[in-house]
């Protein structure tokens, strides 16, 4: 019973050691280094880079070589890479270190073995041979000059196209023919700017403004475009075969300074084509802005004239239109001014559409008509041209009658007349006598002049618009200038007047305020006087008290703005509010006053004390408004 438990342990031993020795041997195996050093490619074109790859496997801390120096090369680090991978219980790790070689002249160059250092281990790479030889077309030595070769020899094929349109072959001269133009520009190469814009070559033609282009985006041949549509129509100024275009435009878009990848990237990250194509991109490889110029194919525009005997009131108008005509207001008076309003719709040279003009003008009067277009789409081929026309009826008039409009239609290769329905109103008041007084003039001027004649009257003027004033006004109108009107100037002297009070008012005003200004001014300075007067104390008891109610008086007088002569002690204690205790001491101050101003008690007595002094500057010195 013991014998299958002891089996199960021995199979369990054996097998660890077995995969203790491969582990070992694998350990063993990855401690091993290695290093391998390849060039993508052996040889190369003057200008053309290639990449170095220097390949250190089965370490984790190798120390990359130093500086490549190749007399006729200029090596360049471009990146490293790593990689680590688990095998057989070990850890195998690569590194690989990428150069970009840019050949600067023609020959063979010997890249010598490079050192790395692997945990205090030397390892070699093996030497590597270049051939570079001169590139077709004769590019020079130098990084920077074939560099600039190939951007001068950009195929404006790969950046962009330009296509003319034009929807027919045949037009009769003066006919609208739209021109559409698409410039599709590759999303490779970042539009910066469409210079002086899109012309049209040729002559015999005139060609209408272009507005700005629209902008979209299509895929052509799995390439992406942004194109660019512009519209315009052109009409033919003579007969015959015409060459249109071809159409021309030189845009500045960026283009690469080379057709290698970005060399400071490294080798492997391109062997995945994603990352391949998005960094060829212009938007991150470098570039430069280049001016490529391109055109599209001509085309012959075959024009033929009109046909002869053009109706006559045909003045040059070809295309498709439609009438539409009206007038206002629909009632008025003889000589009265009447706005017809005359629309043409549809779609040709309008440049070259004038006013319907009245199919019967008798009896009207009509004047010059003003216009205005309205555009239907972006160069102004279609639209409505609107006329108004202002006319006025001679003699009473019951509508106004059609208008014609004579134009060329293309399509149909003939000329139309478009007329429209008379229009009803009604005109009052009487008709003009030019006409007869005209017709009774003629027989009298050849019959003899009578010996006697009355005054002669003088002929009347054919009565306009402006002029039907028929009788004199009420009041004789002057024509005399304002200025030498007596009205005027006397209407201009009650301004005067007031504006002289006003500032004699405010003389009078700041007088008045200078005076009191002056008033206080100087009883500030008394004031401050007593008070450096009182504070020296050397003057009297009689002056002492003097000067002390004087100076009560004056910053009563400044407190209260009235005569510092009539402030007794009542006045300059309500002007202070005073307790009783200081309205006490005031009123036995101007007591002390009077009685040694008018009584002559204590004169030339003994001087104040100088407690007594004291108190009664302290009371002066108290008294604030």
């Amino acid at each position: 019973m013991m014998k299958v438990p002891m089996l199960a342990l021995r199979i369990q031993v054996l097998l660890l050691a077995f995969f203790a020795i491969a582990g070992f041997s694998a350990a063993r195996a990855a401690e091993s280094p290695s290093v391998t050093a390849v060039l993508t490619d052996s040889e190369t074109t003057l200008g053309r880079p290639v990449q170095l790859e220097i390949q250190v496997t089965g370490v984790s801390n190798p120390k990359p070589p130093g500086e490549i120096n190749v007399d006729g090369l200029d090596i360049r680090s471009a990146g490293v890479s790593r990689q680590y991978s688990m095998q057989n219980f070990g850890v195998n790790y690569s590194f690989t270190y990428n150069y970009t070689i840019m050949p600067l002249r023609p020959g063979a160059f010997r890249i010598p073995p490079q050192v790395i250092d692997v945990a205090g281990k030397v390892l070699r790479t093996p030497e590597l041979t270049l051939n570079v030889v001169n590139s077709t077309g004769g590019q020079s030595a130098g990084r920077s000059r074939g560099s600039n070769n190939r951007d001068a020899n950009v195929d404006p094929a790969q950046i962009g196209f330009v296509e003319m349109i034009l929807p027919k072959n045949t037009a009769y001269v003066g006919e609208m023919v739209p021109v559409q133009i698409r410039l599709g520009l590759n999303m490779r190469a970042p539009v910066e700017s469409l210079g002086s814009g899109m012309q049209i070559a040729g002559q015999g033609f005139t060609t209408q403004k272009m507005p700005e282009p629209r902008q979209t985006v299509e895929t052509i041949n799995g390439r992406s475009y942004q194109v660019f549509i512009f519209k315009t129509a052109i009409s033919a100024a003579r007969t015959g075969k015409l060459e249109i275009g071809p159409a021309e435009i030189t845009p500045v878009v960026r283009v690469a300074r080379s057709g290698q990848r970005n060399p400071s990237l490294p080798r492997d990250l391109f062997d995945d084509p994603f990352f391949n194509n998005f960094f060829n991109d212009p938007a991150f490889a470098p570039s430069m802005p280049k001016e490529v110029p391109l055109k599209s194919t001509s085309t012959t525009l075959e024009v033929k004239p009109l046909p002869p005997n053009a109706p006559a009131g045909f003045a040059g108008a070809v295309g498709s239109f439609t009438l539409k005509v009206d007038a206002s207001p629909k009632k008025a008076q003889v000589g009265d001014p009447i706005t017809v309003t005359a629309t043409v719709i549809g779609r040709g040279n309008f440049d070259r559409v004038t006013a319907p003009a009245l199919e019967d003008e008798r009896g009207w009067h009509q004047y010059p008509p003003s216009d205005k277009f309205k555009q239907d789409d972006d160069v102004g081929i279609s639209g409505a041209k609107t006329f108004e026309t202002a006319v006025s009826a001679k003699e009473r008039k019951s509508k106004v009658p059609p208008l014609a409009f004579t134009f060329f239609d293309p399509v149909k290769e003939a000329y139309a007349t478009l007329k429209s329905e008379e229009i009803p109103l009604t005109i009052e008041g009487a008709p003009s006598t030019l006409g007869s007084a005209s017709a009774a003039a003629g027989p009298r001027a050849t019959s003899p002049t009578p010996a006697v004649s009355a005054t002669p009257v003088p002929a009347r003027q054919e009565q306009d618009i402006l002029y039907q004033m028929n009788e004199r006004p009420a009041v004789v109108a002057n024509f005399t200038p304002l200025y030498r009107q007596r009205s005027f100037w006397l209407a201009q002297l009650l301004p005067l007047l007031a504006l002289l009070g006003w500032v004699g008012l405010n003389l009078q005003r700041a007088r008045a305020g200078n005076r009191e200004a002056q008033r206080l001014g100087q009883l500030h300075q008394e004031a401050a006087e007593l008070q450096r007067k009182l504070r020296r104390n050397g003057s009297t008891p009689q002056e002492y008290v003097a000067d002390a109610s004087r100076a009560v008086q004056l910053k009563t007088a400044i407190a209260r703005n009235v005569d510092p002569n009539a402030v007794d002690a009542e006045t300059a204690a309500a002007a202070f509010r005073l307790d009783e205790e200081k309205r006490a001491r005031l009123q036995s101050l101007f007591r002390e006053s009077d009685e040694l101003r008018y009584s002559g008690g204590r004169n030339g007595g003994a001087a104040l004390s100088p407690e007594k002094r004291q108190q009664i500057l302290d009371l002066i010195d108290q008294l604030h408004a």
